[in-house]
């Protein structure tokens, strides 16, 4: 018997199950209308044990499923229907079958069968049969409908197979009670748990932002400039938007009063750009293009294809109602409302935004100043030649592009050896011109980490595990101002923790308010393994399914050094620390790449 049922509705489903031959479908067809009746509105989903068939042969529905459609949906003005051929050897997925259920539309979902899976089930049973009770195998029996000559325990909930009014009471009950479960929570929330050096992903996040102060200096600049820029003081509107009150379509503005004639004079015409110098009075009417200003005493419009001209005069179809299709000056942003507050990052609506309201300099907060460089004996530069038992320094060129589309002036120190010397000078040199320092490489437990001296000896820094995969190795301080992130020196394991816990740093420490990651629900199409007391962060491809939600896959082998599974990946899927792996069908939250990567 399965013992997990997760129900992907936000309603109800209640089951139905019996040996054969004890009358569900008929105490289905008595309750179903009884249901009805009482205001409930029902979807039905029926598990049969053998071949069918749900249209006649001859018609044309079923002579294009036999011809070889996978999927056949037939519609008319009173009923549509999916038909799907799916063979398979072992019996179909109920989670899946009740995701294709219209779940707005219903109230309740009745199930008949599936009687081994873990669903709330109403177990009905006659004597007469001698079949063994469901019950005493099954935790998920909310009642037994019996006939009189069954016996049952006091503790189980009787109720009478004949009684098709006593059911519908507790059909009813059930579903006022049910509540939908508590969503899953997110992921990387504060509940994750981490001590001493070991930290939680949210941990990790929250002591990096604590040590994190934004750049004070600011600057001005043209709005063609400010693409990507954080905007250092609240924009003021100087203006109305719209300007003036005025007309959401080309039409007919009037003066809507109590009774209205039948027929409307035609004053004049008002195109965009223009105005109506006069006074519309009761009665009165103007020809009125989109968003020319109303004339003074119009407080509706009219649409130009509801509206019959002749000789003047003007007569309206269609409903009409003081303030129909008029847009009021102000009501997008009033004057001297807020337009955009500070510590906006500014992007192509933005600086939209900006021009339609006058202007063409803004303030902008100075850009954070990265400094990049890779440490090891073992990684070459791209276009050199490769030393042997050497790889290609990857990367500096994956971290200094994701700075730079954060917006940060990076400088790129390049290389440097695995010597005391040589790291001292390059940190000291960088924190002196930066605001940010990052490494990669040089943070793990190997005994060539000359970078731990050094920072010890010049600056201030932890070394953390974060209890996550890949990434686990951080070390975060400071080198004199300069914060330092020293990342791992896998290249996927580098991409993953820029993510989790560089971009929110890079975020605040140029000006922008209260960014969060994004975490969007999805369903996982595979099984994703993890092991808890760990997050997970599998490289996935996500896109919209045919049930209108997000499906997530696996890239396929997640090896931390594997950069062709990030090219192919638009998200992480996280599994969190809770949970050893995340099977197919069940929802997981999947971080998005976005335009960082």
């Amino acid at each position: 018997m399965s013992t997990v049922f997760h129900n992907p509705l936000p309603i109800p489903v209640l089951g139905f199950c019996a040996y054969s031959g004890t009358g569900k479908t008929t105490l289905l067809k008595q309750l179903i209308p009884v249901l009805k009746q009482r205001g409930l509105r029902l979807a039905v989903l029926k598990h049969a044990h053998h071949d069918f068939d749900v249209d006649i042969p001859g018609k044309d529905s079923y002579e294009m499923r036999k011809a070889g459609a996978r999927q056949l949906l037939v519609a008319s003005h009173v009923r549509w229907a999916l038909m799907t051929e799916d063979p398979q050897e072992s019996d179909p997925d109920l989670e899946h079958l009740l995701q294709q259920l219209e779940a707005d539309q219903a109230d309740l979902v009745l199930v008949e069968g599936f009687k081994k899976l873990a669903l709330p089930k109403i177990e009905l049973h006659r004597a007469a049969l001698g079949k063994p009770f469901i019950y005493t195998e099954d935790p998920n029996i909310l009642a037994v409908a019996c006939c009189d000559d069954t016996q049952l325990p006091a503790q189980i909930q009787r109720l009478d197979i004949n009684n098709i009014q006593q059911i519908a009471d507790f059909v009813l009950q059930y579903a006022e009670q049910w509540q939908a479960p508590a969503a899953k929570p997110l992921p990387l929330d504060a509940c994750e748990t981490g001590h001493g050096d070991n930290l939680a992903v949210r941990q990790g996040i929250e002591k990096i932002l604590a040590q994190v102060t934004p750049v004070a200096a600011s600057e001005t600049l043209a709005l063609d400039e400010c693409d990507n820029r954080i905007l250092a003081q609240d924009a003021i509107s100087p203006v109305n938007v719209p300007q003036h009150t005025n007309s959401a379509m080309d039409g007919y503005a009037f003066v809507y009063s109590e009774p209205l004639p039948q027929e409307f004079v035609i004053k004049g015409e008002v195109l965009a750009g223009h105005s109506y110098d006069g006074v519309l009075q009761a009665g009165e009417a103007v020809r009125i293009m989109t968003g020319a200003p109303l004339p003074q005493g119009a407080n509706a419009m009219q649409p130009r294809e509801l509206a019959s001209e002749s000789d003047g005069k003007v007569s309206f179809s269609g409903k009409l109602k003081c303030g129909q299709n008029v847009r009021l000056a102000g009501e997008d942003i009033a004057k001297g409302a807020v337009a955009l507050a500070a510590g906006q990052r500014l992007g192509a609506a933005e600086q939209g935004l900006l021009a339609s309201l006058g202007f063409a300099k803004v303030q902008t907060r100075r850009r954070p100043v990265v400094a990049v460089f890779s440490s090891g004996d073992e990684v070459c530069q791209p276009g050199s030649e490769l030393k042997p038992n050497c790889i290609y320094d990857s990367n500096r060129f994956t971290i200094k592009a994701m700075a730079k589309r954060l917006g940060c002036e990076v400088i790129d120190l390049g290389i440097i050896e695995d010597s005391e010397a040589a790291l001292t000078a390059a940190l000291s040199g960088a924190a002196a011109k930066a605001d940010v320092v990052l490494s990669s490489g040089g943070v793990s437990v190997g005994n060539a980490d000359y970078i731990k001296k050094v920072l010890a000896a010049i600056g201030e820094i932890h070394f953390w595990r974060i209890n996550m995969r890949p990434g686990r190795p951080l070390a975060f301080g400071k080198v004199k101002d300069a914060l330092f992130f020293g990342l791992p020196g896998n290249p996927v394991a580098t991409m993953v923790v820029f993510l989790l816990f560089v971009q929110p740093a890079l975020r605040k420490l140029a000006g922008e308010n209260a960014w969060e990651p994004q975490l969007l629900p999805a369903i996982a199409d595979e099984k994703f393994k993890s092991r808890q007391g760990r997050t997970e962060f599998s490289r996935a491809i996500a896109q919209l399914g045919n049930d209108g939600q997000l499906h997530v896959r696996a890239t396929g082998a997640q090896g931390s050094g594997m950069l062709s599974s990030m090219v192919k990946a638009n998200c992480l899927a996280v599994i969190g620390e809770r949970d050893d792996a995340v099977e197919a069908g069940q929802p997981l939250y999947i971080l998005p790449f976005g335009e960082l990567l």
